[in-house]
Parts: C-alpha cells; sequence; structure tokens
C-alpha cells in the first residue's frame, strides 16, 4: 500500500504554488497559467487522497481525469458517426482498467489494453456500420487515445498503488521539466539542437528530486541516478511527438481552452514517461513488486 507523510502533500501543493507565482513573474505577457499545472493539481489532489482518505478512492481521480482526456481527443478527431461503438468501448475500458489497478490484477491490467481492447474496438468499428470508407483511420484514432489517455495515465496510478513517494518522484520530475520547457521554447526549424539544449538544462531538476523522493521511497542510489537523467529524456519524446499530434488536430498553443487542447497539453509529458518509469522500478528494482 502506498506510504508517506499525509502533510507532504500540503507541502507539494504549496510546492506548486510556488512554482505558479514563479511562472506569473518571469512571463508576465502570459497571464494564464500552463496547461500542465491544471494536471499538476489533480495528481496532488490524488497523492492528498491516498494519504488522508485511501488508495481505492484516490484511483477514481485519476479515472476521471482520464475520461476527460479521452473525452477532449475524441472531440478533435476527425471520426464517424458509425464509430461511436469503438467510442463507447474505449470509455467503458476506464472503469475496468481502475478496477484492475484498485484490485492489484497486474497480470490482466498489462495487456488489457494493447491485446483486448485494440482487437475489440476494431471489431466494434467495423460492426457499427456499412461504410467502409475511413475504417482504418477511425480504428487507429480509436486505439491511440486509448492506449495513450488510458493506458499509459494508468501506469500512474498503478505506480502510486505501491508508493506515494514514488508517484510524487514521477510527477515532480515531470513538472520540473515542463517549467523549464516552458521557459525555453523550441526554437522552429532547429528541433534537435533545442531539445538537447533542453534536456541539459532540465536534466539536473528531475535528478534531484530522483535522489530526494527516490531515497524516501527505497530506491537503490545507481537507479535513482538512472530514472533522474531517465524522465527528462522522456519527457521530450513525449512532447515532440504529442506536439507533432496537436498540430494535426489543429490545436494551437495560442489559444488552449478546456475541451480545446488544454487537457492533452498538461498531459502530454507525463504519456511516454509514466509506462517506461513504471515498468524500469519493477524490473531493476525491488521496490515493485
Amino acid at each position: 500500500m502506498p506510504d508517506g507523510s499525509p502533510s507532504l502533500c500540503s507541502l507539494l501543493g504549496l510546492a506548486a504554488l510556488t512554482l505558479l507565482l514563479a511562472l506569473q513573474a518571469l512571463r508576465p505577457e502570459r497571464p494564464r497559467p500552463p496547461p500542465y499545472l491544471g494536471a499538476l493539481w489533480v495528481f496532488f489532489a490524488t497523492f492528498a487522497a491516498v494519504e488522508h482518505i485511501s488508495f481505492g478512492p484516490a484511483i477514481w481521480i485519476l479515472a476521471l481525469f482520464s475520461f476527460a482526456a479521452l473525452k477532449e481527443y475524441f472531440s478533435l478527431v476527425d471520426i464517424r458517426l458509425q464509430d461511436r461503438w469503438g467510442i463507447l468501448a474505449a470509455y467503458l475500458s476506464i472503469p475496468f482498467m481502475t478496477w484492475l489497478i484498485q484490485t492489484d490484477w497486474y497480470g490482466f491490467f498489462i495487456v488489457s489494453i494493447p491485446v483486448y481492447a485494440f482487437l475489440v474496438v476494431p471489431f466494434l468499428v467495423v460492426l457499427g456500420g456499412a461504410e467502409r470508407r475511413g475504417t482504418v483511420l477511425s480504428i487507429g484514432a480509436i486505439d491511440l487515445g486509448l492506449f495513450l489517455f488510458v493506458y499509459c495515465m494508468g501506469h500512474i496510478g498503478y505506480l502510486t498503488r505501491f508508493s506515494t513517494w514514488l508517484g510524487m518522484l514521477l510527477v515532480c520530475g515531470v513538472a520540473l521539466c515542463d517549467f523549464v520547457a516552458h521557459l525555453c521554447p523550441t526554437a522552429p526549424g532547429r528541433p534537435f539542437w533545442t531539445l538537447a539544449r533542453r534536456y541539459l538544462l532540465a536534466a539536473p531538476l528531475p535528478l534531484g528530486v530522483s535522489l530526494l523522493l527516490g531515497t524516501l521511497a527505497g530506491v537503490h542510489l545507481p537507479c535513482a541516478i538512472v530514472l533522474g537523467l531517465l524522465i527528462p529524456a522522456l519527457v521530450l519524446m513525449g512532447n515532440f511527438t504529442l506536439a507533432g499530434i496537436e498540430a494535426d488536430l489543429g490545436i494551437s498553443a495560442d489559444s488552449l481552452e478546456p475541451g480545446r487542447g488544454r487537457i492533452l497539453d498538461g498531459l502530454k509529458s507525463y504519456l511516454f514517461t509514466a509506462p517506461v518509469v513504471f515498468h524500469y522500478l519493477r524490473y531493476f528494482t525491488d521496490v515493485i513488486e
């Protein structure tokens, strides 16, 4: 079961508020808080619920957040009316996967979406209507949203099940990388050098978080160092990949609104990071069994 100090969530919430104020001071021309801080508050609320109530109710906070992200994604994707059965299956996979996490059924959790849902969704899409043109695009769009916003998100909940410290390690490390990204926007036409510069600037921050919280979670020092160096690389991969998806969906960084890309933009740094960090800890440490 998760462990930790009930006061720690309050301290991290205060740190998030301090981060917001710092961003406002550094970027006064952008009065609205960046989208990733919205995700940060949801994760802190989940950690607080774990510590003050129990893991069972807390995991359903993440389930609601996953539903909101998937709903926003489907509202932006060009899909057909006859795909509604595949979309319904995608939505129903959220409570099912959440129940698997809550009951600690890891063997089924790990294959539930990549195997069973990925087979059921194409069947339901084809079953939904006689029109065959666009079937491949619909299946790909639904399965991609299911994988990113349900399956990858689910790993954050599963990580928190074992230790609140591990969940905080992931979330705080990613948030610090987003903070650096907010201050160092990508230069057009030179993505490689911008990503390399951003990695070098961001790496010390998640490394420090990993050494601190990893020690509290029982992660050995060499593994904590690897995690601290791995997280910013995964964040950059997620940001770069999801930026291409956002561009295809017509999401503009200058006009992010709830329901129009704000949730997706706030989550993009976690989607590559969460599953890789979870499985690294599971296979190379003894803190997840």
